[in-house]
């Protein structure tokens, strides 16, 4: 578990995204359109910073200073895509984070397998998955420590991919859950994930009983409680779902819209701009293997001016 605190000082027009724009330079992060700010709302609802507006504006839970927290707000849809080693790293520790506090579902042996590469990684207490299975503790250590020997000499950061592509196939892995129900009242979850809208039933958040890709999604929007969710079929019905609270529908479509936006941007031709960041990551991870040097993740800095808003992350 890595906690870091930033301290931000803003003016009264700052936007979230003038916000977002510090953090990730702090970071060095260039890969910001995976991630987002957190914050509780004045009825204690977990709130995504929009962009376009002031911060002060907003209707984040009085305080000062003002609290926020920098997670992963889209996943991609295969983590190959993740260029820079900080962007893995913070992907690394927050998909961790979900498994170790049972958020993800994961079966015994692939948690052996994550376990390995976590340790070859050197982060966190492995032993957090024990209580989710049955298996012994000593056998667990055996199974764990036999796995990590076939690891030797991996770096760190290739160990940290490899965490990621084994976790990205779990069932639950990058999937955001909303407590929804039907037109009928039958209580089900609305999943929110890289390629598309998924539906399941109340008792079984692992298999959807429907998936609907991005591709055949022709506009989301919402009134209210009631979402609806119009298909490119125009002889399709709609599909209507109502949630507890407008609040929660404002999360709904904000991460519908992120989403929705990179799976079209993947399907296009990489800009200068990314193509300069992959250059430039095969070139820092050449010189690292030339050099035989781990890479290290440059410490976060605080301004060094008086502040009024703290960004920390919990991951």
């Amino acid at each position: 578990m890595m906690d870091t605190e930033l301290e931000f000082a803003i003016e009264r027009s700052t936007t979230g995204k003038q916000l977002f724009d510090q953090v990730a330079k702090t970071a060095g992060l260039q890969e910001g359109w995976y991630f987002g700010l957190q914050y509780i709302d004045s009825e204690g609802y977990l709130t995504w910073l929009k962009s376009n507006k002031k911060v002060t504006s907003q209707d984040i839970r009085k305080g000062n200073p003002l609290q926020f927290k920098f997670r992963v707000a889209c996943f991609p849809e295969n983590v190959s895509e993740l260029i820079q080693e900080v962007t893995q790293r913070l992907f690394f520790l927050q998909v961790k984070e979900g498994i170790l506090g049972d958020e993800v579902y994961c079966p015994p042996e692939t948690a052996v397998s994550l376990a390995s590469y976590a340790v070859q990684a050197k982060f966190g207490d492995y032993t957090s998955v024990l209580d989710q299975h049955k298996l012994p503790k000593e056998e667990w250590e055996e199974r764990i420590q036999a796995m990590h020997e076939e690891h030797r000499g991996t770096p760190k950061d290739d160990a940290m991919l490899e965490y990621l592509k084994i976790a990205q196939h779990l069932e639950m892995y990058g999937v955001n859950y909303f407590d929804v129900r039907n037109k009928k009242g039958t209580h089900l979850w609305l999943g929110v994930d890289a390629l598309g809208l998924n539906i399941y039933e109340k008792d079984d958040r692992l298999t959807p009983k429907t998936a609907v890709p991005w591709s055949e999604i022709s506009n989301i929007s919402y009134l209210k409680k009631r979402v609806d969710i119009k298909p490119m079929d125009k002889k399709a019905p709609d599909l209507v779902l109502i949630s507890p609270h407008m609040h929660v529908n404002k999360r709904i479509l904000a991460l519908c819209v992120a989403n929705h936006r990179l799976s079209m941007h993947r399907r296009k031709p990489d800009t200068a701009e990314v193509l300069q960041m992959k250059a430039r990551a095969r070139e820092e991870k050449s010189g690292r293997q030339w050099r035989g040097a781990e890479p290290a993740l440059s410490e976060p800095r605080q301004c060094e001016q008086g502040s009024s808003v703290w960004v920390w992350s919990s991951m």
